[in-house]
């Protein structure tokens, strides 16, 4: 039970991290603020304005190379990335779509 607990207050510590805007460098996964947001739009949700997803930018795929990429799998099932806008199933495409092997056990 105490170790559900620790997870939900690290995802939520994580939550408000990621949600906090501001012009210092947060990061996750070692990619910075400025990497994320550049990868958004290939991973937003759909909506009916927009029912496709952009193809990754150039920005999107360096950033995507020097993050952690077994640590962004570790988000997969994570109720984090939809609150954000971000379908899982997108997110998890996104390394091939730069040319990068995701970790084999994501």
């Amino acid at each position: 039970m105490m170790g559900r607990n620790f997870k939900l207050v690290f995802v939520l510590v994580m939550a408000m991290a990621v949600l906090l805007e501001g012009s210092r460098v947060l990061g996750l996964c070692n990619m910075s603020d400025e990497g994320l947001a550049s990868c958004k739009p290939a991973v937003a949700k759909a909506t009916p304005e927009k029912p496709n997803p952009d193809k990754p930018t150039p920005e999107c795929c360096v950033a995507l190379k020097g993050a952690d990429l077994k640590c962004l799998c570790g988000y997969k099932n994570s109720f984090l990335l939809p609150s954000l806008g971000i379908d899982p199933a997108l997110a998890m495409a996104l390394p091939a779509k730069c040319n990068l092997t995701p970790p084999a056990d994501c």
